[in-house]
């Protein structure tokens, strides 16, 4: 393992200057939170701008006309998740997104009527499908089945393919699982579900940004993501959806104003006319500001390309798996070993794993502490270097191998 040579060879390095980092710190969260860009701070100041100086017109002029500016965005974000430009919106939040996805898409009946997820799954999103299951008089304990994982890290595709009876509605899971870092094989469960008749849809939150997607070629039904992560749109950014043409037309379950058609928005009838594509799925008026920094963080993806980044990601987190093998045999790796079934962090678990991250953060390494023992790290492509892994690599050997991490308490932190 030779890092300076990786790093004369990295065709991304440029873009490691673009992003604001604390001087010695070495940043491996931005699977939680991505760092700010230049050009991301620059796109939320000119959207500032345009409020200072054009007022109500900023809605209709000025470069980015904020009337026009989810649509806008939604064409440049589609590539990224392999979709048609009408079968994404920049809008809401992955759990609101998900609750206007399944109140669309979920019609439940008496032969079919399960919502199939993990046991792995991130909270908000069994919160969303537990709430759908009572609207409609299910109860959650029975209609949402749960795929149980292997050594509570992984899930296994059998498991998958075999929870796919005929009594499944809808199927939503990650594409990558937040814990261990698995990237599920979304074209295989959604083929197989599809042959059942079971609607698919995944959430590509810890996906989005470290790598391409075939969303549309592979048939999926609905996703949902944020643009906060690996995407580096900022805290609280715009979410996006993607809803496959197949099903445009139906009637938004949560209809709102900017779902309209935007030639008849401003005719202010009382009947609701969708937008054709996946824009009908917006409800309120977009966030400008919490959209404005994906303005300038998709130039940095668009220049890069996302198959550069994800030969990259593979590469650092390969990078990082090895060291951690060859030096850190006290840190399980629950992280998937091959590159086809590998997302964009690696996961090691501890019983000691929240005071190790404290430790690290005091060592000037940000990591991030998933309960109840699983330390994640996330080199992202763009503004991480082999160097930069490998000396928090070593930073995080010395503090086991000097017990560093006694000097901190296991309480857990609040984290997002």
């Amino acid at each position: 393992m030779n890092a300076v040579k990786y790093d004369q060879q990295d065709r991304l390095a440029r873009f490691k200057q673009e992003f604001f980092q604390a001087e010695g710190q070495i940043y491996l969260d931005g699977n939680s939170l991505g760092l700010m860009s230049a050009s991301a701070e620059r796109k939320l100041l000119e959207l500032s701008e345009s409020w200072k100086q054009l007022g109500i017109d900023g809605w209709t002029e000025g470069e980015h006309p904020w009337f026009t500016l989810s649509e806008e965005l939604s064409t440049r974000i589609a590539p990224l998740v392999g979709a048609r430009a009408n079968e994404v919106m920049v809008t809401g939040s992955i759990t609101v997104n998900i609750h206007q996805l399944l109140s669309s898409l979920f019609q439940p009946d008496k032969g079919r009527s399960v919502i199939l997820t993990d046991e792995l799954n991130f909270p908000s999103d069994i919160y969303a499908a537990e709430s759908h299951l009572r609207l409609r008089g299910l109860d959650p304990q029975v209609f949402l089945r749960k795929i149980g994982s292997r050594n509570g890290a992984v899930l296994a595709e059998e498991d998958i393919l075999d929870a796919l009876t005929e009594d499944v509605a809808v199927v939503l899971l990650p594409s990558v699982l937040y814990r261990s870092g698995q990237l599920l094989p979304m074209r295989r469960i959604t083929e197989a579900a599809h042959k059942k008749g079971i609607l698919v849809g995944f959430d590509l939150a810890h996906s989005i940004g470290a790598m391409p997607h075939n969303l549309h070629d592979d048939g999926v039904d609905f996703a949902v993501w944020c643009h906060y992560k690996y995407m580096n749109a900022g805290p609280g950014s715009a979410g996006g959806l993607y809803i496959h043409e197949r099903h445009h037309g139906r009637q938004p379950g949560l209809s709102g104003w900017f779902g309209s058609d935007k030639t008849k928005q401003f005719d202010m009838d009382h009947t609701f006319v969708k937008a054709k594509g996946a824009g009908a799925y917006q409800i309120g008026t977009p966030h400008i500001f919490s959209t404005a920094p994906l303005v300038g963080s998709i130039e940095l993806f668009e220049e890069a390309g996302m198959d550069e980044i994800r030969e990259k990601s593979l590469a650092l987190t390969r990078f990082m798996r090895e060291f951690a093998a060859e030096r850190l045999p006290e840190l399980k790796t629950i992280t998937p070993e091959a590159d086809i079934e590998r997302g964009g962090h690696i996961a090691f678990i501890h019983e000691e794993a929240a005071r190790i991250c404290k430790a690290l953060k005091a060592d000037g390494v940000v990591p991030d502490f998933r309960a109840p023992n699983v330390i994640r790290l996330a080199p992202v492509a763009l503004y991480t270097s082999f160097t930069d892994v490998e000396e928090a690599m070593k930073r995080l050997e010395r503090i086991m191998k000097e017990e560093r991490y006694k000097n901190f308490t296991n309480e857990r932190n609040v984290v997002a």
